[in-house]
Protein backbone atom coordinates (compact mmCIF):
# COMPACT_ATOMS: atom_id res chain seq x y z
CA UNK A 1 0.00 0.00 0.00
CA UNK A 2 1.33 3.95 -0.66
CA UNK A 3 2.65 5.86 2.06
CA UNK A 4 0.13 8.07 3.59
CA UNK A 5 0.96 11.64 4.07
CA UNK A 6 -1.57 13.83 5.85
CA UNK A 7 -3.21 15.54 3.26
CA UNK A 8 -3.54 11.49 1.84
CA UNK A 9 -5.06 10.33 5.19
CA UNK A 10 -7.92 13.86 5.24
CA UNK A 11 -8.33 12.98 1.36
CA UNK A 12 -8.99 8.86 1.85
CA UNK A 13 -11.12 9.93 4.56
CA UNK A 14 -13.46 12.01 2.36
CA UNK A 15 -13.17 9.71 -0.34
CA UNK A 16 -15.09 7.25 2.16
CA UNK A 17 -18.06 9.53 1.78
CA UNK A 18 -21.30 8.72 -0.32
CA UNK A 19 -20.58 10.48 -3.32
CA UNK A 20 -22.96 13.57 -3.79
CA UNK A 21 -21.38 14.43 -0.21
CA UNK A 22 -17.69 13.90 -1.39
CA UNK A 23 -17.53 16.32 -4.33
CA UNK A 24 -18.64 19.33 -2.19
CA UNK A 25 -16.29 18.52 0.84
CA UNK A 26 -13.27 17.79 -1.26
CA UNK A 27 -14.37 21.06 -2.86
CA UNK A 28 -14.73 22.86 0.58
CA UNK A 29 -11.67 21.66 2.28
CA UNK A 30 -9.21 22.81 -0.99
CA UNK A 31 -11.03 26.26 -1.20
CA UNK A 32 -10.34 26.87 2.48
CA UNK A 33 -6.94 25.35 1.97
CA UNK A 34 -6.33 27.45 -1.17
CA UNK A 35 -7.85 30.55 -1.06
CA UNK A 36 -7.44 31.66 -5.03
CA UNK A 37 -9.45 27.93 -5.84
CA UNK A 38 -12.73 29.01 -3.79
CA UNK A 39 -12.69 32.31 -5.22
CA UNK A 40 -12.78 31.11 -8.91
CA UNK A 41 -15.38 28.42 -7.97
CA UNK A 42 -13.27 25.20 -9.40
CA UNK A 43 -14.55 22.14 -8.35
CA UNK A 44 -12.43 18.68 -7.27
CA UNK A 45 -14.66 15.73 -8.86
CA UNK A 46 -12.09 13.19 -8.00
CA UNK A 47 -8.87 12.80 -5.81
CA UNK A 48 -6.62 9.91 -5.20
CA UNK A 49 -2.96 9.06 -5.40
CA UNK A 50 -2.68 8.16 -8.87
CA UNK A 51 -5.52 10.65 -10.55
CA UNK A 52 -7.00 13.87 -10.03
CA UNK A 53 -9.91 15.44 -11.75
CA UNK A 54 -11.02 19.30 -11.53
CA UNK A 55 -13.47 21.56 -13.18
CA UNK A 56 -14.88 25.09 -13.93
CA UNK A 57 -18.07 26.29 -14.76
CA UNK A 58 -18.30 28.95 -17.94
CA UNK A 59 -20.10 31.26 -15.50
CA UNK A 60 -19.21 35.36 -15.88
CA UNK A 61 -16.90 35.45 -13.25
CA UNK A 62 -14.56 32.93 -15.20
CA UNK A 63 -15.27 34.25 -18.67
CA UNK A 64 -12.76 36.42 -21.06
CA UNK A 65 -14.41 39.06 -23.49
CA UNK A 66 -15.57 36.12 -25.78
CA UNK A 67 -17.91 34.46 -23.07
CA UNK A 68 -15.41 31.33 -22.91
CA UNK A 69 -13.81 30.22 -19.51
CA UNK A 70 -10.45 32.31 -19.57
CA UNK A 71 -6.94 31.18 -20.18
CA UNK A 72 -6.26 31.90 -16.91
CA UNK A 73 -8.95 29.58 -15.37
CA UNK A 74 -8.01 26.55 -17.82
CA UNK A 75 -4.61 27.21 -16.54
CA UNK A 76 -5.65 26.81 -12.89
CA UNK A 77 -8.10 24.03 -13.27
CA UNK A 78 -4.46 22.06 -14.82
CA UNK A 79 -2.23 23.36 -11.96
CA UNK A 80 -4.73 22.45 -9.68
CA UNK A 81 -4.87 18.75 -10.48
CA UNK A 82 -1.66 18.49 -10.97
CA UNK A 83 -0.73 20.04 -7.90
CA UNK A 84 -3.29 18.13 -5.53
CA UNK A 85 -2.14 14.82 -7.27
CA UNK A 86 1.15 15.68 -6.46
CA UNK A 87 -0.20 16.75 -2.64
CA UNK A 88 -1.55 13.60 -1.92
CA UNK A 89 2.02 11.45 -2.69
CA UNK A 90 5.08 13.89 -1.45
CA UNK A 91 6.27 13.05 1.93
CA UNK A 92 5.25 15.07 4.97
CA UNK A 93 9.01 16.45 5.19
CA UNK A 94 8.69 18.28 1.67
CA UNK A 95 6.76 20.92 -0.33
CA UNK A 96 4.99 20.83 -3.68
CA UNK A 97 6.24 23.38 -5.75
CA UNK A 98 5.42 24.41 -9.41
CA UNK A 99 8.15 24.60 -11.54
CA UNK A 100 7.06 25.07 -15.05
CA UNK A 101 4.04 25.42 -16.84
CA UNK A 102 3.55 25.07 -20.30
CA UNK A 103 0.57 25.89 -22.05
CA UNK A 104 0.17 25.97 -26.27
CA UNK A 105 -3.72 27.29 -26.95
CA UNK A 106 -5.00 25.31 -30.11
CA UNK A 107 -8.80 26.10 -30.62
CA UNK A 108 -11.57 28.23 -28.39
CA UNK A 109 -12.99 26.50 -25.86
CA UNK A 110 -16.52 26.18 -25.57
CA UNK A 111 -18.54 25.53 -22.61
CA UNK A 112 -16.86 23.89 -18.88
CA UNK A 113 -13.71 23.05 -18.39
CA UNK A 114 -12.25 19.87 -16.99
CA UNK A 115 -8.42 19.27 -16.11
CA UNK A 116 -7.53 15.30 -15.81
CA UNK A 117 -3.92 14.60 -14.11
CA UNK A 118 -2.48 11.35 -14.00
CA UNK A 119 0.64 9.85 -12.59
CA UNK A 120 2.31 6.70 -12.96
CA UNK A 121 3.19 3.87 -10.18
CA UNK A 122 7.00 4.88 -11.06
CA UNK A 123 6.05 8.48 -10.46
CA UNK A 124 4.12 7.84 -7.33
CA UNK A 125 7.16 5.93 -5.61
CA UNK A 126 9.60 8.19 -6.61
CA UNK A 127 7.54 11.21 -4.76
CA UNK A 128 6.73 8.70 -2.04
CA UNK A 129 10.73 8.15 -1.10
CA UNK A 130 12.47 10.98 -2.38
CA UNK A 131 12.62 13.91 0.00
CA UNK A 132 13.67 16.19 -3.15
CA UNK A 133 12.72 15.85 -6.75
CA UNK A 134 11.04 16.84 -9.98
CA UNK A 135 8.26 14.94 -12.35
CA UNK A 136 6.02 16.01 -15.68
CA UNK A 137 2.29 15.69 -14.48
CA UNK A 138 0.88 14.58 -17.42
CA UNK A 139 -2.94 16.26 -17.94
CA UNK A 140 -5.60 17.01 -20.26
CA UNK A 141 -7.69 19.74 -20.55
CA UNK A 142 -10.93 19.56 -22.61
CA UNK A 143 -14.11 21.85 -23.07
CA UNK A 144 -17.97 21.20 -22.68
CA UNK A 145 -17.45 19.49 -26.31
CA UNK A 146 -15.04 17.35 -24.79
CA UNK A 147 -12.11 18.54 -27.57
CA UNK A 148 -8.87 19.89 -25.96
CA UNK A 149 -8.70 23.81 -26.14
CA UNK A 150 -5.18 23.82 -24.50
CA UNK A 151 -2.22 21.74 -24.48
CA UNK A 152 -0.37 21.90 -21.09
CA UNK A 153 2.94 20.15 -19.77
CA UNK A 154 3.27 21.08 -15.56
CA UNK A 155 6.74 19.97 -14.35
CA UNK A 156 6.34 19.79 -10.38
CA UNK A 157 9.05 19.76 -7.93
CA UNK A 158 9.01 18.92 -4.20
CA UNK A 159 11.61 19.83 -1.77
CA UNK A 160 12.27 20.08 1.91
CA UNK A 161 10.14 22.14 3.96
CA UNK A 162 12.52 24.73 5.48
CA UNK A 163 13.07 23.78 9.08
Amino acid sequence: MAKQNKMNKIVSQVNGLPEFLRVKALTAFFGKMVKFTGTAGIKIEELTERSAVVSVKNKKSVQNHIGSVHAVAGILIAESATGYLVGMNVPDTSVPVIKTIKADYVKRAKGNMKAVARLSDEQIAEMQNQEKGETIVPVLVTDGDGKEPILMEMVWAWTPKRR
